[in-house]
């Protein structure tokens, strides 16, 4: 109960990009009627232009397993997963050599520490290189050995996850952080951030810069004072959350990244005056056109449809006319496709 009420009174919201409040997840999770529950680890870090929990996954493996084990003691749960990018399986090996260095500790096991009845383990599960299953519903679809769909909501994994048992699912920054916070207390996050957006968050800053990387940063922190960080001042368009964030021209560069304005899970691309913003709509189209799972009309017919619509700008052959109802096409997928793929597809045209 402490450590929810830390978790809740830090604000710390889920790092991924969705922005739920964790602690609230936890709780919700805790007071499920269940004798079994799971603790997901979201390792699919798929976003393009995204490669800070890869930085995380290598370099903070311990603080990894010992946020989970703590989401494990507080919902009451035996069994921690953590579903790793397959693009990332080189560090499969290096993963599992330390949750074995941490059973052999009692860290993990049976009575974990000496507490009784408190047996947590985690086991690894790489994901095949579907995009989609960055989200949660159809990573625990993929989880279970089904097709890595997005399910209906509600029910929430919360309340109906892995195995139709309730399910904490968060990503590899979110478990470290919050195991920060139950370290050194909720009044140290809160003085970083904003009042809605409090602490500090990982950047993975790449594209048209002189020092790319990833940046742990207040949130709050302005596009502009980013960009003076990373040397990227003379940028003409900076992309925030992937190619399905926003993207944001130098007349928005005094807003700042945080829920409250633009949110994001953590990539930056930054974009040259030499860049062809065409060229770089169509690189995302292409993306969103081949990872769709096609489960649902609005993002399989519209993700095509959208990339033919670029390629005919390409080539001087899209009229006006045609082109307004591409937008209203996009505005139909923003509002009817199942998950935030289809949802998102739209935002670069």
């Amino acid at each position: 109960d402490e450590i929810i009420l830390d978790l809740i009174d830090s604000g710390l919201k889920g790092r991924g990009g969705a922005g739920f409040p964790t602690g609230l997840k936890w709780k919700f999770t805790r007071n499920e009627d269940s004798d079994v529950k799971y603790v997901i680890c979201n390792a699919d870090e798929g976003e393009p232009g995204t490669f800070k929990d890869r930085v995380l996954l290598d370099e903070y493996t311990d603080d990894l397993l010992a946020g989970m084990t703590l989401a494990g003691y507080v919902i009451g749960s035996d069994q921690g997963i953590i579903y790793l990018r397959c693009e990332y399986i080189y560090l499969y090996k290096k993963i599992e050599a330390k949750i074995e260095e941490r059973r052999k500790k009692n860290f993990l096991g049976k009575n974990v520490l000496g507490k009784e009845g408190f047996n947590f383990d985690i086991y690894i599960q790489p994901g095949a290189g579907a995009y989609v299953c960055g989200e949660e519903t159809a990573l625990i679809e993929s989880l279970e050995g089904h097709r890595g769909e997005p399910r209906n909501r509600p029910p929430y994994p919360v309340v109906v996850g892995y195995l139709g048992k309730p399910t904490v699912v968060n990503n590899v920054e979110t478990f470290i952080t919050a195991l920060r916070i139950v370290e050194k207390g909720a009044e140290w996050f809160k003085t970083y951030g904003t009042d809605k957006s409090t602490g500090t968050k990982l950047f993975s800053i790449s594209g048209d810069c002189k020092s790319p990387g990833v940046y742990e940063l207040p949130m709050g922190i302005t596009v502009k004072e980013l960009l003076e960080i990373a040397g990227g001042e003379d940028a003409k368009a900076v992309q925030i959350g992937g190619a399905s964030g926003r993207c944001v021209t130098r007349s928005e560069f005094c807003s700042t990244i945080a829920y409250e304005d633009i949110s994001t899970g953590g990539s930056i691309i930054i974009f040259g005056h030499h860049r062809n913003m065409l060229e770089v709509a169509k690189n995302f189209m292409e993306f969103f056109a081949e990872e769709s799972c096609g489960q649902c009309t609005p993002c399989r017919y519209g993700t095509e449809t959208l990339l033919e619509g670029i390629h005919m700008l390409e080539e001087k052959k899209c009229s006006i006319k045609y082109l307004k109802e591409l937008l209203q096409l996009g505005e139909t997928m923003q509002v009817a496709s199942k998950c935030g793929l289809g949802q998102s597809a739209p935002n670069a045209v």
